[in-house]
């Protein structure tokens, strides 16, 4: 079954990059190539890093996770992700992976 996931990526800059994908792996590669979001694609946004994702279930699903994120402030988003066990937003957070499916809205 194919998965989707929403995801967060800490830009060299300081930034917070929300986006949703079907392949994480492919997705970063996009991003720290500048060949990702036209956001990321200035040099000083680069290297970014995966901080954090979560795995849902259809693209529906990723993309509101990702709505709703993006409608957060940067206090409200941090908040979250340290709820979620992300520590720091440096240049080497630790990466928080969530493997739980979120098959349903939140």
């Amino acid at each position: 079954m194919k998965r989707y996931y929403m995801y967060v990526l800490v830009c060299a800059d300081g930034t917070l990059y929300t986006g949703y994908t079907s392949d994480l792996e492919r997705r970063e590669r996009e991003h720290q190539t500048g060949n990702g979001a036209k956001y990321t694609r200035p040099a000083y946004r680069r290297p970014c890093r995966m901080i954090y994702s979560a795995s849902y279930a259809t693209k529906s699903l990723a993309m509101k996770a990702e709505y709703r994120f993006k409608q957060l402030s940067r206090k409200e988003k941090e908040a979250r992700l340290k709820a979620e066990g992300v520590q720091g937003f440096g240049v080497t957070p630790k990466y928080k992976r969530v493997d739980t499916w979120k098959d349903e809205e939140e």
